[in-house]
């Protein structure tokens, strides 16, 4: 199976290759900063000029003689309307899957999320929730000054403020925490081994999705 994946930043390309490595599939990337930054700092870029650019992107993607895409932005997906789509491919939203692990929790819960991506990642959590017609628990916590330390390449740096901010609220044991961006897996996944205690994140909960996809196209 050839899969592509639509990214907003080049640091999503490695999470995928290795979070996918096991499985038989042939990953294909596009890369477009681009948009995410006219949306943010242009105000003259209105929501249908960016709807039309999504659109535009996934039907380009979808004619490159792939089985299925991958979007692994939330605001990329926010932003997306299939209905106004002329291909028919399965398209996968990394969020969905993540959402549910979120949905099918009873306890408290804290999701931590960047600045730049909390009002469309909360939108279409709710949205989706509603849908499953669940009732949720959470508090919203924003790591601020976040997002550009991962614009500028400051990788290490960013896995430690994200680090140390979770082991903060982590201590009284009382609430469920996930992390809503791909790029804090990696330092939400340090910490686990070193406290033995899950952290709900969009990664882990892709893989069952996939081989959902792949039995899919098999038959």
């Amino acid at each position: 199976m050839k899969l592509a994946c639509l990214h907003a930043h080049h640091s999503n390309i490695d999470y995928i290759e290795s979070a996918l490595a096991h499985f038989k599939i042939e990953l294909m990337h596009f890369v477009d900063p681009g948009l995410m930054n006219r949306v943010t700092h242009d105000h003259s870029f209105s929501q249908l000029k960016a709807r039309k650019k999504v659109k535009e992107q996934i039907e380009w993607i979808a004619s490159c003689n792939v089985d299925a895409i991958l979007i692994t932005c939330t605001n990329y997906i926010a932003l997306l309307n299939e209905e106004d789509l002329s291909c028919s491919i399965p398209i996968i939203k990394i969020d969905e899957p993540y959402f549910d692990a979120i949905c099918q929790m009873d306890k408290p819960q804290v999701i931590l999320s960047n600045p730049n991506t909390v009002e469309g990642t909360m939108k279409r959590l709710k949205d989706y929730a509603e849908t499953k017609q669940k009732s949720l628990n959470i508090e919203v916590m924003v790591i601020e000054g976040t997002f550009e330390l991962l614009m500028q390449g400051l990788n290490e740096v960013y896995n430690q403020m994200i680090s140390s901010y979770i082991r903060k609220i982590i201590d009284d044991g009382k609430k469920e925490i996930s992390v809503a961006q791909l790029s804090m897996v990696n330092a939400s996944k340090q910490l686990e081994r070193e406290i033995s205690k899950t952290i709900i994140n969009p990664l882990d909960t892709l893989s069952s999705t996939i081989v959902n996809l792949l039995h899919t196209t098999k038959k």
